[in-house]
This record gives C-alpha cells, structure tokens and sequence, in this order.
C-alpha cells in the first residue's frame, strides 16, 4: 500500500528531479521509522555512464536514498517541517549487492537519536530481502 507518492513526498522534502530519487513511501511512522521504495529504470540519469554495458546503481545514490527516506520520517514532524536535514556523518556504510535496473530497492530508515538540531538514522536497503547496502546517517539541520 502506498502511502506518500513523490508528490506528497515533495511536500515534505526539498529534492526534486533528477535528485528525487524515492518514488513511493509505504510504511511511515513520524520521527520513529520510514519505508521507502526506489523502482530503478533503464532511463534513471546514471545508467549509460555507471557503467556502459553493465549499469549498477551507485553506491552512493544508494546512501542518499537512504537519506532522503530519513528525511521523509523526520520532516514528517510537525516541528521539522519546512525544515533541511544535510548530512554530518555517514557511518558503517557496507555494500553488499549490486543493484540492477529493473530492481525495486526497498529504503528502511529507523530514527535512533533525535535531539533539537541532529539526529541518526539506522538504514537498511534491499532487493526481494537480499541485503544491498546498510548504513549510520548523521544529519544536522540547516540553521
């Protein structure tokens, strides 16, 4: 079920195409948890550059969707809203698969720390529950 299309997701977040890179939210519980979805296409911007002939999705558009999925469980709190949350650290980042186009990768962000003006989010991204890259994000909001 399909909670948040990218319309109601823009409503949140600040990214806009090419650089929206989540096209639905599915489960979302504000401040606390978020899942997102990324379905990934043969015309996706990076294709016929990374890398011609056998394209995988970069790891680090992997780590920003994760941050964009974080993003969507913060700035759905009335508090945030209206709100940038940039990047302060990424931590224990682990590839573990290719992602391929033609694949959905499911975004898992769970809210671990969350105070006035930083907060860290535990992420998970997979492919049909093959693991795909899991990371610590630290994010400070834009003052």
């Amino acid at each position: 079920m399909i909670l948040l299309d990218q319309e109601r997701i823009k409503e949140i977040i600040p990214h806009r195409e090419p650089f929206l890179l989540i096209d639905e939210v599915i489960a979302l519980e504000p401040g606390k948890k978020c899942i997102a979805r990324t379905y990934l296409k043969e015309d996706n911007f990076w294709v016929p550059g990374h890398f011609p002939g056998h394209p995988v999705t970069p790891g680090v558009l992997m780590i920003e969707m994760l941050a964009q999925t974080g993003a969507v469980c913060i700035g759905s709190l009335p508090e945030n809203a209206g709100k940038v949350a940039l990047f302060a650290k990424i931590d224990k980042a682990k590839f573990r698969r290719q992602v391929l186009p033609g694949e959905v990768l499911t975004l898992e962000m769970e809210i671990i720390r969350l105070k006035a003006q930083v907060g860290v989010g535990r992420g998970h991204a997979h492919v049909d529950g093959e693991t795909a890259v899991t990371a610590e994000l630290t994010f400070a909001f834009q003052k």
